[in-house]
């Protein structure tokens, strides 16, 4: 019986696959459990460096490039807590050496009640009102444009002298004393000087030569700060390098490499979301902890501004991990996957069939882009790669951007790709054969 026969067959086959299976999974999976382990723990300690890498970068980008941390500061300049703790700093120093006596005598005898009646309108006693007299003009040039221009050349005398006070290179007017970071606020107070003096006020002119240290930075153990920034400054760009190769290295080594990308690319994502969320969790405390002589508005204005491009790098990375995540799931095999595709591709075959029927022909090129399909899918991404590592600093909504490109490139191309073997039955059966061939299989890998 030939039935009978080939139904012994069949079932000899199958037991022999049984067997050969069950060898098999006695003989692979301590090497998985293995791989398994492997790519796990490196994809971990990838995912535990990603945020000391967002931060080591963040630290090379801010020393590294003066004319960066400047234009991040300038803003400050017209912020207004920021110029009200700025005015108020000001009018301490210069009032701790104002005269008021000899104020007074530099005052013809018979206009010193007129100066006092005039001066009294501005506060309750000859204090308060110099005082009062000294802060409005405070603001006045603190609002003026010559402070910003101040600001800025000062801020970037402060960059590097800070960064020679943080890495111990060499002694300037940042200095690191008693767990904090000081600075010596001399040039500045002597321009503010000038500007009184310019405004009416002479007795300013005999203030002689203040130097009033400014906290710039407060810790409890400045030390290990300094020791911090070294090292976050020797690690620069390679920290964030090497915790994606060893998320890459651990990608290769799983079994399931697909779904162990989705994991990979994910964890990055809340790894950077869960700094995200640090930054503004130490931005409470670090505010709290501040003494009551400090504004608290503007240093977190400045809290805010030095901060902005380390939070920036944050939405990008988590972007970019959610972006890496889903194009991996939409390529593999999931159920919903396909449909996703599936969806795709009949949306391109409907959109080719209605341009064959209102006579758009591709000619040559749909052969051609057929023909190399495959090639111009790893071009467009090479170059999509190629343009994010090239982007000056690029931030989440250049990573959509992209994204959003390249997926506008894969439809174009699933749009013009025509199979060169159909190509001739499509053009003798009209726009019918053509969106008959355009409808099936898949046309642009995702």
């Amino acid at each position: 019986m030939p039935d009978d026969e080939n139904q012994g067959e069949l079932a000899a086959l199958r037991a022999r696959v049984a067997t050969l299976e069950s060898e098999s999974s006695k003989r692979l999976p301590r090497w998985h459990r293995l791989r398994a382990f492997l790519s796990a723990l490196l994809i971990v300690i990838g995912c535990v460096l990603a945020p000391l890498g967002i931060v080591a970068a963040w630290t090379s980008d801010i020393v590294g490039d003066t004319d960066r941390y400047v234009t991040t500061v300038a803003p400050l300049a017209s912020n207004p807590d920021v110029q009200a703790a700025v005015a108020n700093r000001v009018t301490g120093a210069v009032m701790e050496h104002i005269d008021l006596p000899k104020l007074l005598e530099d005052v013809a005898p018979d206009q010193r009640p007129l100066l006092q009646k005039a001066l009294g309108k501005l506060g309750n006693g000859l204090e308060g009102a110099v005082r009062s007299f000294v802060h409005d003009k405070a603001e006045d040039v603190v609002a003026s444009k010559a402070f910003e221009t101040v600001w800025t050349e000062a801020n970037r005398t402060i960059h590097t002298a800070l960064v020679k006070a943080l890495t111990g290179s060499d002694n300037g007017a940042v200095q690191i004393n008693n767990d904090s970071v000081t600075l010596d606020l001399a040039p500045v107070i002597d321009q503010v000087k000038t500007r009184l003096v310019d405004a009416g006020l002479g007795v300013a002119a005999k203030i002689p030569q203040i130097h009033t240290d400014f906290t710039i930075l407060r810790s409890d153990d400045i030390g290990r700060v300094k020791t911090g920034f070294r090292l976050l400054e020797l690690a620069g760009l390679w920290l964030p390098v090497v915790a994606v190769v060893l998320a890459a290295v651990g990608v290769l080594l799983s079994v399931h490499r697909r779904r162990t990308l989705v994991a990979a690319a994910l964890g990055f994502a809340v790894a950077a979301l869960i700094l995200g969320i640090a930054l503004t969790v130490f931005r409470t405390v670090y505010l709290n902890a501040l003494p009551d002589t400090v504004s608290q508005p503007a240093a977190g204005a400045v809290y805010d501004a030095m901060v902005k491009l380390l939070r920036t790098t944050v939405r990008m990375v988590v972007v970019l991990g959610v972006v890496l995540a889903l194009a991996a799931w939409l390529s593999g095999p999931g159920r919903h996957a396909t449909v996703v595709r599936q969806m795709w591709h009949s949306g391109i075959a409907a959109t080719r069939a209605s341009a064959d029927r209102a006579g758009l022909r591709t000619g040559p090129v749909g052969g051609f882009v057929g023909r190399h399909r495959t090639w111009i899918t790893w071009i467009l991404v090479a170059a999509a790669v190629l343009a994010y590592v090239l982007w000056p600093h690029p931030t989440g909504w250049v990573v959509v951007g992209l994204a959003l490109a390249l997926l506008f490139a894969f439809a174009v191309t699933d749009f013009i790709a025509e199979d060169p073997a159909e190509a001739g039955d499509a053009g003798n059966s009209g726009g019918s054969g053509t969106a008959a061939t355009t409808g099936g299989g898949p046309r642009t890998p995702l």
